[in-house]
């Protein structure tokens, strides 16, 4: 019988390993993955897509909503200065409102547009652009009195039906307009020119096309304008410019309802 300590350990095998062959794998604890900067990147920009897309409706019916009421004002205004009689003498009688109209109308204007910490204060922006809307439609509905009753119906019918019709197509086209700004602008020079000379060489043809080109020509800044609100173009104005936005298609519905005017007016000197 053998004692423990004549028991010897069982001698274990050698390996031998070649100076090519890989060494033996053991078990290590890998470090945690950080997250790609670029994934990063590309998650943060789905996001921001992802709000952007949520934010684009209720800017489109705020800009909307806020050019609808200054038209109704608008319109209103020349109705009231149209179908007045006593109105108008009071109109012809004191023209220095019009003109200090105007200057309010310019340099508030000149303000909310030149100054964009303006145009993104609230709620002053929205009192600047409520002194516009009043200006505006003081001057306009001035110049409506001095047109006969169904010349002033008439554009107005044809300028909603026109506004409507041009916010559809800006709606559903796939043709980006916001990169026409530099040809719509050297044409609006050409028109203002014509404007210009068509004073000193008046001609009732003359001043009806005019009023073709002006109205042509405000109807394709509409579309721009509405592009740039729509955000699906090339360019797009930033949210928080729905003021600067709904002051510009305002401002293209008034001038295609004066140029429109013009053409059923007569060309009223």
């Amino acid at each position: 019988m053998r004692t423990r300590s004549n028991l010897s350990p069982r001698p274990q095998p050698v390996t031998r390993h070649n100076k090519h062959s890989s060494p033996p794998l053991t078990a290590q604890r890998r470090p945690p993955m950080l997250p790609s900067p670029r994934l990063a990147l590309t998650s943060l920009h789905q996001s921001l897509v992802s709000l952007e897309a949520i934010r684009a409706p209720q800017q489109n019916i705020q800009v909307f909503c806020v050019v609808t009421v200054q038209l109704v004002f608008t319109f209103s205004v020349v109705c009231v200065f149209t179908f007045s009689s006593a109105v108008q003498d009071a109109v012809l009688k004191n023209i220095w409102i019009f003109y200090s109209s105007l200057i309010v109308y310019l340099v508030s204007a000149m303000c909310l547009i030149c100054c964009r910490s303006l145009s993104r204060l609230h709620p002053w922006n929205l009192v600047a652009l409520g002194v516009i809307t009043v200006s505006l439609s003081y001057m306009v509905g001035t110049v409506a009195s001095m047109y006969n009753t169904p010349a002033v119906i008439i554009a107005m019918g044809s300028t909603l039906a026109i506004s409507v019709g041009v916010i559809a197509f800006s709606a559903q086209t796939k043709v980006d307009f916001t990169v026409c700004n530099g040809l719509l602008f050297a044409l609006a020079l050409n028109v203002v020119m014509l404007g210009f000379f068509s004073i000193f060489f008046y001609s009732k043809m003359l001043q009806v096309f005019y009023g073709f080109l002006g109205a042509i020509l405000f109807s394709m800044f509409l579309v721009v304008d509405c592009q740039l609100v729509m955000g699906r173009a090339t360019y797009a104005l930033s949210p928080e410019e729905h003021v600067f936005a709904a002051l510009n298609i305002y401002l293209d519905m008034i001038n295609i309802f004066l140029y429109i005017l013009m053409i059923f007016g007569g060309g009223r000197k």
